[in-house]
């Protein structure tokens, strides 16, 4: 029995390695062909600076990079007033200036949850990478490593010295992967994580595990100075929840799982229904649009315990609004309007209602399923939002390739989600840069525009404080002052490790990967149940 036990323990991890299109590699990114730089010297000229730091935008200011590091930030004018040319940096010979007078610059985003596309939904690394980056991502965290430990690293290693299109890259491996038999043991557990260090991962995913095994994980992770997250799946939430993997050296959550369950004050358990089955994808997402609602009111000693103990930890959430938002507006999610031009046949397959496909769970999804989902996202926010006024870290992760989310622009949805749940729009770029780089270790290289860190920007022509939306790579509507209506915004440069690209660019070249990709399949996008047109293949599943 103890034997069976051990390979149910053990299939937690292999469950969602199947569920996300893992032990499949992906096509690898080809050699960079894109982007400008690094320079000897950078000047970025005119910009108005949201620094990241907390405070509020100031400029113009000039921006002077040398190779890949910030050198020197000068004010050079006021608002309104011509700049006097004698008190700004100077060019020499050789030097490259990016004139982007009115224009607004951030740090690069730092996207938490970067699945780098999956063979199931079809999704290759070029793909993925210029979607990211023409969002203004430079820098991502895969959390699962699914196309393999060695295939992220020798990514990782190319985006370090550019020689991909690609955002920097941190792979945190999903415990136990690559193992040759269950881990059974606390020692065992130790001799895996100490195997995926010396392999050269920067940190560990989990499920859940038996909770010997997952605190000999978590400390000796701990003990060799690498970070953590995990998905606290229902299979090991009871035994394990956030508080309890938090306490034992666990450094993010991922989405919520686990904290409604540290929150019970009436129960031990999720009320099941009797016919929940766990793989039914439905059951599983259907309940959980039902946990929030189970757990300790805002307020209550219990809620305030278990947010104090949190902090207390230096504890970071990562809640990934976006990635369940279809499950409170389905149609919100299903007709986006950058599916058309911007998501592939096979991933827009992928998306569909399947029993076997994740996050396709659409059996029956209606009204009370929706209701019930925006009565959690009312409480998880509450939650959320009061975590960071009370000094806890919040970050902006997307976990796109699911649930009609797609890369790059799911990681904008975020922010709006973010800015939804009570966040600043000031506290939502800062949730998308410093504080992801403070959970990921790299505070003193990314994640504010400050000299001597690394050059990774996000430069747009409209003000994104004002309104996010311009962030989209489709860009915003807005009506003309002749009443025509047009589109604003759309990142117009994403500066990463000092290279500089025209993020514009980068998004015409996935709508012709896209459009290749419908021509070939004679393809049009269709929705669920509804036939394509004479001679068209459906978007419906195969």
């Amino acid at each position: 029995m103890a034997k069976i036990y051990t390979r149910l323990l053990f299939s937690v991890s292999v469950v969602f390695f199947t569920f996300f299109g893992s032990f499949a590699q992906v096509e690898k990114s080809p050699a960079r062909h894109e982007g400008d730089g690094p320079f000897g010297k950078l000047i970025i000229r005119g910009v108005t600076l949201v620094n990241s730091t907390g405070a509020p935008p100031y400029g113009p200011v000039d921006i002077v990079v040398e190779k890949n590091r910030i050198a020197q930030i000068k004010q050079v004018g006021y608002p309104g007033v011509p700049i006097d040319p004698k008190g700004r940096p100077q060019a020499g010979p050789g030097d490259k200036e990016l004139n982007c007078e009115g224009m607004y610059l951030m740090p690069g985003f730092v996207d938490m949850h970067g699945h780098i596309g999956g063979q199931a939904q079809g999704a290759n690394a070029e793909y993925v990478f210029k979607l990211w980056l023409g969002h203004g991502i430079t820098t991502i965290r895969d959390p699962s490593c699914g196309n393999g430990l060695d295939w992220v690293l020798e990514h990782r290693a190319k985006s370090e010295r550019n020689e991909i299109t690609a955002p920097r890259i941190k792979a945190y491996t999903v415990f136990g992967q690559g193992a040759k038999e269950p881990i059974s043991t606390p020692e065992q557990a130790r001799a895996w994580v100490q195997q995926n260090a010396k392999r050269g991962a920067d940190g560990i995913k989990f499920f859940g595990a038996e909770p010997s095994i997952f605190r000999a994980a978590l400390e000796e992770n701990k003990k060799l100075g690498l970070r953590s997250a995990c998905h606290h799946a229902q299979l090991e939430v009871a035994r394990m929840n956030a508080l309890a993997t938090a306490k034992a050296g666990l450094t993010s959550l991922e989405h919520w799982y686990g904290l409604p369950e540290a929150l019970f004050d009436d129960k031990t358990v999720q009320d099941y229904p009797a016919d929940y089955n766990y793989n039914n994808e439905q059951n599983r997402f259907e309940e959980a649009g039902n946990l929030w609602q189970q757990a300790a009111k805002p307020g209550t000693d219990r809620w305030n315990k278990v947010m104090d103990e949190l902090i207390a930890l230096d504890f970071t959430l990562d809640p990934t609004f976006n990635i369940y938002e279809a499950n409170r507006e389905l149609m919100l999610a299903r007709r986006a309007e950058w599916h058309d031009d911007y998501t592939m046949p096979s991933l827009w397959r992928f998306y569909g209602p399947s029993r076997i496909s994740h996050g396709s769970y659409w059996h029956s999804w209606g009204t009370e399923q929706e209701v019930a989902w925006k009565k959690n996202y009312q409480l998880w926010m509450t939650f959320i939002n009061e975590y960071k006024n009370r000094g806890g870290r919040v970050t902006a992760g997307s976990d796109s390739g699911f649930i009609y989310q797609l890369y790059g622009f799911a990681y904008i949805r975020e922010l709006e989600l973010l800015r939804e749940a009570g966040f600043h729009p000031l506290e939502v770029i800062r949730a998308a840069t410093l504080k992801g780089a403070e959970a990921l270790g790299m505070a003193d290289q990314i994640g504010s525009v400050e000299v001597g860190k690394l050059a990774d920007f996000v430069i747009v022509d409209q003000n994104p404080l004002a309104n996010l939306k311009v962030l989209y790579g489709t860009g915003a509507i807005h009506l003309s002052d002749k009443n025509e209506v047009e589109r604003i915004g759309g990142v117009t440069y994403t500066v990463k490790d000092g290279v500089v690209y025209d993020a514009k660019k980068l998004l015409a070249d996935v709508r012709k990967m896209v459009a290749d990709a419908k021509q070939k399949e004679n393809f049009e996008i269709t929705q669920p149940g509804v036939p394509a047109r004479a001679g068209k293949v459906s978007g419906g599943k195969n």
